[in-house]
């Protein structure tokens, strides 16, 4: 049997594949400093890593010179791993696909409500005390039902948001590199950012989406529109962002990714109309635990010989 390290605790039962075949789990009980985990990388058959850790090429290469097979991220994205080294070196890199689709649609949605309807900030002055009753002009927000909703990625989770949007009565549009041959769909991003009164985003980080929301983009929104971002941090140019949010040219935004997580950019915190979440577009235990087991089933399948189904291909 094999020896499979666990760089953060998982919820309950997530590791059970790992059990259920009889390898031997380390599990580290908080995040493992870049050097530790090099260190520790030859020792193991497996690692099953966070999307906070950084299974870069010192890691791969160190892990290969002992008896790393594989690496599998408890996430969906998998931009923290070097999967081109990987796929050098001959591990397999796995991901969990699938299985949080719907629990970070629902996410979306709420950031798609709470942003258009600037829920945070009347909450915020009910909470400080700045609320005095009932008030025909106070709080006035915008409309989500009847609105153009403009997904950036057609993937599994855009698709899901766009199920949710029908309930909402939205007319639904989406682009992305490739014709889906689908209604809806608009061949560039600009067209899209120029229609839609919302609109969210759902693209892996690559280096073709790093900023791939920045000035320009921001510029040919309508100044009554609302940016959502459940996917990652890094595809805003979130100091272009705050200025066109402080100078009127986006009604409103909504955040649970960071382009320095965990850090925040301090002008995001300030920004006027933005609410913002901690990365918790998944966090459900029903959903973190079927992520756990995905990644861990992925480990068990490889050190028995087999191909795992969510094994990434390419970087």
């Amino acid at each position: 049997m094999g020896r499979v390290l666990v760089t953060r605790p998982l919820t309950e039962g997530g590791t059970d594949p790992l059990v259920e075949a009889g390898h031997e789990i380390v599990i580290s009980p908080s995040a493992l400093p870049k050097p530790e985990l090099v260190s520790m990388a030859p020792e193991f058959d497996g690692i099953v890593s966070h999307l906070t850790d950084r299974v870069d090429a010192a890691v791969l290469g160190a892990g290969k010179g002992g008896m790393l097979r594989v690496v599998a991220n408890a996430a969906v994205g998998y931009d923290n791993i070097d999967v081109g080294r990987a796929n050098e070196l001959g591990i397999t890199v796995c991901n969990t696909p699938g299985v949080l689709d719907d629990t970070t649609a629902d996410l979306a949605f709420l950031l798609i409500l709470a942003a258009t309807r600037q829920s945070t900030e009347a909450e915020r002055d009910l909470r400080e005390g700045r609320w005095k009753g009932w008030g025909f002009g106070d709080h006035l927000a915008r409309d989500v039902h009847g609105m153009t909703l403009g997904l950036v990625g057609f993937g599994r989770i855009g698709r899901a948001v766009a199920q949710r949007a029908v309930g909402f009565d939205m007319d639904v549009i989406h682009t992305t590199r490739h014709d889906t041959g689908l209604h809806g769909y608009v061949p560039t991003l600009s067209e899209l950012l120029e229609r839609s009164d919302i609109v969210s985003l759902h693209v892996p980080l690559t280096e073709s989406t790093r900023h791939l929301i920045g000035a320009a983009e921001l510029a040919v929104m309508k100044p009554t529109a609302v940016l959502v971002n459940t996917a990652r941090g890094p595809v805003i140019d979130e100091d272009a962002l705050v200025d066109a949010l402080e100078a009127g040219r986006l009604y409103a935004a909504g955040l649970d990714v960071f382009e320095g997580e965990p850090s925040v950019n301090p002008r995001l915190l300030s920004a006027p109309r933005i609410t913002l979440l901690p990365h918790i577009g998944s966090a459900t235990i029903g959903t973190r635990t079927r992520m756990a087991r995905l990644a861990c089933q992925g480990v068990a399948d490889v050190l028995a010989g087999r191909t795992p189904p969510n094994a990434v291909t390419s970087s």
